[in-house]
């Protein structure tokens, strides 16, 4: 097994000290979001009944939590390999945390990044100072790119997700989550290639076994919810998974360090429909501090719409993995 331990984690924390934002929980009032549901919720009672707390990643100083993992990453390698450069592939946030914590240790970055990725996270991972290489649309293509490239040049592989230290980096959320709201009963965290909810996983379950656990994705991508039900890796084609607006979970399969972990500390997976992830979207930027791309909003919609299959907890939190939304994007959900 290659499941990272509760010091792996507190060591990430200790790195992360005055890099990453300490985000603070947010309360989801229900009145703000019960009237807007254009289809009808199965137990409003129930719904009435719980609580949600919000754990807002989009206040990190790239607009996500990926910076965690990728300074984690980073900050672990030796003198030598941080000489050589690091290069790494994204769709877009993960792109930018590699970007930001390279030039903070004053590393060279090269992400290779697919051409369909928002141009909001392009701009944002140049103006960062890393270079870009773009690829097809496909997740292994990106992947194969960067294999490639570190082969050629000698750069040293920062993985989006399969990997200990990125595990580790994310699950500092879980920790803060614990610190904060110490009786949470239900964690709800997106699922794209698997980091996140690793690293949350294992933080919340070595150390509060009872809490639940739940994985969101969107319908059009859930090779994980597919994966953790076939007790094997399943992969998705890219052009299915491309389809969903949620392009920072267009992952065409979890990671093996993942599924490990997946498995091991993940109660259960539930998917949203593209029109639950826009709703939710719109509902969460009515605050400004809860802005979330569609990505980030996936959790909240899993709590929203998936009440019949989820367990009846009082007090749940629901990940914003990231705010970076096209404006253009977000004034035409709420003109929907």
């Amino acid at each position: 097994m290659h499941t990272v331990t509760l010091k792996d984690i507190q060591e990430a924390q200790s790195r992360l000290q005055g890099i990453t934002t300490r985000t603070v929980l947010i309360e989801f009032h229900q009145e703000t979001w019960v009237p807007h549901v254009s289809h009808p919720l199965r137990d409003m009672g129930t719904l009435a009944s719980r609580r949600l707390f919000l754990k807002p990643e989009n206040q990190q100083p790239i607009g996500a939590f990926k910076l965690r993992g990728a300074y984690n990453k980073i900050a672990s390698l030796s003198e030598a390999d941080r000489k050589r450069g690091v290069i790494s592939y994204s769709s877009g946030n993960h792109a930018q945390g590699v970007a930001y914590a390279a030039r903070a240790l004053k590393v060279k970055a090269v992400i290779v990044m697919p051409n369909n990725a928002p141009a909001i996270k392009r701009e944002a991972t140049t103006k960062l100072g890393a270079e870009i290489v773009l690829v097809g649309p496909g997740s292994d293509q990106r992947k194969t790119k960067a294999e490639e490239l570190a082969a050629q040049h000698g750069y040293i592989i920062v993985p989006p997700y399969n990997d200990e230290k990125i595990i580790a980096g994310q699950g500092t959320i879980g920790l803060e989550i614990l610190e904060d709201l110490p009786e949470v009963e239900t964690v709800f965290a997106p699922v794209g290639g698997g980091g996140l909810i690793s690293g949350v996983a294992a933080a919340i379950k070595l150390t509060r076994p009872e809490i639940q656990v739940i994985g969101v994705e969107p319908e059009l991508a859930a090779d994980a919810q597919a994966s953790l039900r076939a007790g094997a890796i399943v992969q998705f084609p890219a052009e299915l998974v491309s389809r969903t607006i949620a392009d920072g979970l267009r992952t065409q399969s979890v990671g093996p360090i993942n599924f490990e972990h997946i498995q091991c500390f993940v109660d259960a997976i539930v998917t949203v429909s593209e029109d639950e992830i826009q709703q939710a979207v719109t509902l969460l930027a009515a605050n400004p501090d809860t802005v979330a791309e569609p990505s980030g909003a996936v959790a909240t919609a899993g709590f929203l719409f998936r009440s019949d299959q989820l367990p009846k907890t009082k007090l749940n939190v629901a990940i914003i993995s990231g705010g970076n939304i096209e404006p253009k994007m977000l004034e035409d959900l709420r003109r929907k």
